[in-house]
């Protein structure tokens, strides 16, 4: 048994799509979340800067106690998480884009991808996607400005409407019938992009998946917290923590923290 909290990092809110499938697997669990807003978005940095705010991240988790750490960013994941697992001796939990599901499932042969730049430039996620989308079409999408509208507590706005039309027009086109969405701000999009999409196309996010990984990586390392009192659960963000307040529900403990 370990009372050691998990630490998950993302760069800003979206990540809380990722803590929320984990604290309802795993209520018992203690959690410390960094939401490092002050460089939002990831996605249009270059690899050397994603890796030097991941370590950063890391680094402050580990001098929490952090007991394992879940890389809540896909843009983290796929251009850090080599180099994080190779130096530190915790376990860490990245989150890709779902490509297999959607390729292993599609009748139309056609899937969609909404994520960053960083993402869909990755070499990991290049290596995912010619593994699985032999034969199938897939229409990459960078979500460019989404994030920062999220950010900014825009989620339902006009300007992110326009977005999303913009962006899903093509993949309609081209008669997909699964949207995989490939970071962890876009899941506070789904009821947006279900009055656009036509009913048949599902969208498939990694939240759930990465909380099974969680549990099942926790159980291996005899790390599971077995306690069934509250757990301590605390959110730290270098920006506006209002909209991080927000999407939280005012459930949990949201402090400013200068990292």
């Amino acid at each position: 048994m370990s009372t050691k909290p998990i630490g998950i990092f993302d760069s800003g809110i979206g990540g809380t799509s990722i803590f929320k499938e984990i604290h309802a697997l795993l209520p018992h669990e203690n959690c410390i979340y960094l939401a490092d807003s002050k460089n939002a978005p990831y996605g249009n940095k270059s690899k050397t800067k994603i890796l030097e705010l991941s370590i950063k991240n890391t680094e402050l988790l580990l001098n929490k106690n952090c007991k394992l750490i879940v890389v809540a960013c896909n843009t983290a994941t796929t251009n850090a998480i080599q180099q994080l697992r190779s130096t530190y001796d915790v376990p860490f939990i990245g989150i890709e884009p779902a490509i297999k599901p959607a390729a292993l499932n599609t009748q139309t042969r056609a899937v969609g991808i909404l994520a960053t730049k960083g993402t869909l430039s990755s070499e990991l996620f290049h290596k995912t996607t010619d593994l699985y989308s032999n034969g199938i079409k897939v229409i990459e999408q960078v979500g460019e400005g989404i994030v920062p509208l999220i950010e900014a507590g825009e989620t339902d706005s006009d300007a992110m409407k326009a977005l999303l039309e913009t962006y899903i027009s093509p993949m309609l086109q081209a008669d997909i019938d699964y949207l995989v969405l490939g970071c962890t701000h876009y899941p506070y999009l789904i009821p947006q992009l279900l009055t656009l999409l036509p009913k048949h196309v599902k969208i498939i996010d990694s939240g759930l998946a990465v909380a099974k990984q969680t549990k099942a990586i926790l159980e291996q390392n005899n790390l599971l917290n077995l306690s069934t009192n509250s757990p301590n659960i605390h959110f730290f963000s270098n920006g506006n923590i209002d909209v991080l307040k927000h999407i939280l529900d005012d459930k949990f403990n949201v402090r400013m923290l200068d990292f």
